[in-house]
């Protein structure tokens, strides 16, 4: 029978390991939203890019496109705030600037009527994801285990993907 031995000093803490799965999940969430932005400027189709036009009048767009930047920025602050032990921050930020609660801020419903249902579908999925991750980020401040959380914010980053995969405003 093996016995279980202590790991060296440098290897990383369980924090660490998870802040740094962390960042690169942000950081693929970052690239989602640059390659969705690296499109020609009159709109025209890229070789390869299928994804679908959604075209807002101006100001809606511009609207919309710095509404998810902000979202960027939310997933930024969860980020450091969760590698800091800073549950309640990290929920905090996650439920008014991505759950449920902030949608009116962002004018979501004035921009739905413009999007394609299954858009809408995706972007609702994002913000009850977010709703949720924010709920198990305070019970990662009780727990101290912060796989749960980590799953949660990983299924509003999926919604991100997926809808940049999908999607591009010309």
């Amino acid at each position: 029978m093996a016995t279980r031995r202590s790991l060296p000093a440098a290897t990383p803490s369980r924090r660490a390991r998870y802040a740094a799965a962390l960042t690169i999940a942000v950081a693929a969430a970052g690239l989602s939203l640059a390659m969705a932005r690296a499109q020609p400027p009159d709109g025209a189709r890229v070789a390869g890019d299928d994804r679908q036009p959604v075209v807002l009048p101006e100001p809606m767009r511009t609207h919309t496109i710095a509404n998810m930047r902000d979202h960027l920025l939310a997933l930024q602050q969860i980020s450091e705030a969760l590698s800091k032990g800073e549950f309640d921050a990290a929920s905090r930020v996650a439920e008014t600037r991505l759950g449920m609660t902030s949608l009116q801020a962002h004018g979501a419903a004035h921009v739905a009527a413009f999007l394609p249902a299954p858009m809408q579908d995706i972007g609702t999925r994002m913000h009850r994801a977010a709703s949720r991750f924010a709920v198990e980020a305070q019970g990662a401040g009780a727990s101290n285990d912060l796989r749960p959380a980590l799953g949660a914010l990983s299924a509003v980053i999926g919604q991100c993907v997926a809808c940049h995969a999908a999607y591009r405003y010309p």
